[in-house]
């Protein structure tokens, strides 16, 4: 499966147990990467068979996602299934002039300043505008 870093995607695993006497299971997901165990950001959401991942969360690259059922009752018996999901750049939005507006005007001796080097905007990179207004009244 491929995702684009800016976008949050999440992963459902449907269980059918079929089982003659009474038992519970236990889910655990496991996130790999060239076979190394990373450990899930608190971010990242496991709920039994389903897993969350935001926006942003994994670098570029391929990982290996592991669900393990264990029945509780006969911890023996278990079963693992895995999904690989490749994490691929985003594309950039071309802004050529500051907020990237749509129509450009000018007139008589107005400057027009095109820069898609400062304008342009990456949907992988966490962008924080610092700016702080303040007004007394």
């Amino acid at each position: 499966m491929k995702f684009r870093r800016s976008q949050d995607f999440s992963i459902v695993s449907l269980i059918e147990l079929n089982c003659n006497y009474p038992t519970s299971i236990r889910s655990q997901w496991i996130l790999k990467n060239n076979s190394n165990v990373i450990p899930f950001d608190s971010q990242i959401e496991t709920i039994f068979s389903e897993l969350f991942i935001p926006a942003r969360k994994f670098p570029f690259g391929i990982f290996q996602l592991e669900l393990t059922i264990t029945l509780n009752k006969y911890q023996m018996l278990n079963h693992s299934s895995s999904v690989y999901v490749e994490i691929t750049p985003s594309d950039i939005i071309p802004n050529l002039v500051e907020l990237g507006t749509s129509m450009i005007t000018s007139g008589f001796e107005l400057d027009l300043k095109l820069d898609p080097g400062t304008y342009s905007i990456d949907p992988d990179l966490v962008s924080f505008d610092s700016t702080v207004n303040f007004q007394f009244i």
